[in-house]
C-alpha cells in the first residue's frame, strides 16, 4: 500500500458522522480523538496516515429506539425502512449545541493540526500548512425552526451547509426512505419553510445539502436556488437502485447547475444488490465512480465517506484506508490530473462557487 507522502493528493471529504461518536461519549473523547483507539473510521492519528486533508463534520440528530433493525434490513433486499417521526426543534437544540461544542474542542485540543473553516481560502491555507481542515455542517434542519432565526445563530458559529432532511421528514421537507429497490421519488415536495431556508441559505452563502432529500423536494431546490446542487454523499441509482442515489435525470441537473456529487462508501448504497455486505473490494466504489464521472463530468465528482455512519468496503477498513483507494483509482487508469480533482479540487470550486459572502 502507499504510503501518504507530501506528493499524495490530499483527500477533502463530502460527509462523516464523527461528532456522533463524541456525542455518545463524551468521556472519553481526548482518547476517541488524539489516539488510535482502533475504533470507528476517524480521529486524529488515523487521518494523518491516511491522507485526510479535511471534510464536512456533520450534526445529525439521531431518532429515538426504532422498532425495527435497520442493518437486518438492509443485509435482506428487497426492504423499505419505515420514516422515522419528525424530532421538533425543542428537542434537537441541546444535542446539535453540543456537536457544535464537540467540534470547536477538537479544535482546541488538536494543537494547531485541526482547524474550523468558513472560507475556501482558509480551506487552501490549511491544505497548503498541513493543517486538517473542517467545515460546520447540519444532517437534517431539525435544530432549525420555522422561522429560521437559528440559521443565523449557527450561521455566526461557523455553519457553512445544511441538508434540509435526513432520512425522516422535518418543517422544511422530507427525505427519502431506505428503500432498495425504489425510486428517490417518495413523497411530496419542500414546505413554504423549506423553500424559505433555500432562499435565506443562498442569501447567507450557506451550501445546501440534497443527499437524503426526495426527488419532489430535489425538484423544488433546483427550481429554487442559485447555487451549484450538491449531494455531498450520495450515488448513483442506475448502478444501485436504491431511494439514497440519484437517478440519470438528478445526476444532469446537478452537472447543469455547476454542482457535484460525493461518492458515499456505505455498502448498501454501492453493492448492486443493495445488500449492505463489506466484501465486495475496490469493484462497486470504481464502478459508481466510473459511472459519475462519464454522466456529471470530471470536475464534478468527489468523495463524500459517510465514515463514523456507516459500513464501509473491508478493502478500506477506516480512515487509513485511504491510501488503498488512491492505489486502487491509479490501478484503474485514473491519472493524476483527475485523482487532484477527486480528491478536493473538485470540491473547492463548488464551494467557491456556493459560498458567495
Amino acid at each position: 500500500m502507499t504510503e501518504t507522502t507530501t506528493d499524495t493528493p490530499m483527500i477533502f471529504d463530502g460527509h462523516n458522522d464523527f461528532l456522533l461518536r463524541l456525542l455518545r461519549d463524551p468521556a472519553n473523547r481526548s482518547a476517541t480523538w488524539l489516539t488510535d483507539t482502533g475504533h470507528g473510521h476517524l480521529d486524529l492519528p488515523r487521518m494523518k496516515r491516511g491522507g485526510f486533508g479535511g471534510g464536512f463534520f456533520a450534526i445529525y440528530i439521531s431518532s429515538p429506539d426504532m422498532p425495527y433493525d435497520i442493518d437486518d434490513l438492509m443485509a435482506h433486499p428487497p426492504y423499505t425502512v419505515p420514516l422515522p417521526p419528525l424530532i421538533d426543534q425543542v428537542s434537537a437544540m441541546p444535542v446539535a449545541l453540543a456537536m457544535a461544542g464537540h467540534l470547536k474542542w477538537m479544535e482546541r485540543a488538536s494543537d494547531g493540526q485541526f482547524r474550523i473553516c468558513r472560507t475556501v481560502a482558509e480551506l487552501r491555507d490549511c491544505q497548503a500548512r498541513g493543517i486538517i481542515s473542517a467545515i460546520m455542517h447540519i444532517e437534517g434542519a431539525e435544530p432549525i425552526a420555522a422561522d429560521l432565526d437559528a440559521l443565523y445563530l449557527f450561521h455566526d458559529m461557523g455553519l457553512r451547509s445544511i441538508g434540509p432532511v435526513w432520512s425522516r421528514p422535518t418543517v422544511f421537507g422530507h427525505g427519502v426512505p431506505f428503500a432498495f429497490p425504489s425510486s428517490p421519488d417518495t413523497g411530496p415536495g419542500l414546505t413554504d419553510a423549506g423553500k424559505d431556508l433555500v432562499r435565506l441559505c443562498n442569501e447567507l452563502g450557506i451550501m445546501l445539502d440534497l443527499s437524503h432529500l426526495n426527488e419532489a423536494g430535489f425538484n423544488d431546490v433546483a427550481a429554487l436556488s442559485d447555487a451549484p446542487l450538491v449531494a455531498t454523499h450520495s450515488n448513483a441509482h442506475a448502478v444501485t437502485p436504491s431511494a439514497r442515489n440519484l437517478t440519470d435525470r438528478q445526476l444532469d441537473i446537478i452537472r447543469d447547475t455547476g454542482g457535484m456529487v460525493g461518492l458515499n462508501y456505505a455498502t448498501g448504497f454501492l453493492n448492486a444488490d443493495g445488500v449492505k455486505a463489506d466484501d465486495r473490494g475496490w469493484d462497486p466504489m470504481l464502478r459508481h465512480l466510473d459511472y459519475l464521472i462519464d454522466r456529471l463530468g470530471e470536475d464534478h465528482v468527489g468523495f463524500g465517506s459517510d465514515f463514523d455512519g456507516a459500513q464501509v468496503p473491508a478493502v478500506m477498513g477506516d480512515v487509513a484506508g485511504l491510501n488503498g483507494l488512491r492505489d486502487a483509482l491509479t490501478a484503474h487508469g485514473y491519472g493524476a490530473a483527475l485523482m487532484t480533482k477527486l480528491c478536493h479540487a473538485n470540491w473547492f470550486a463548488v464551494l467557491d462557487r456556493t459560498w458567495k459572502v
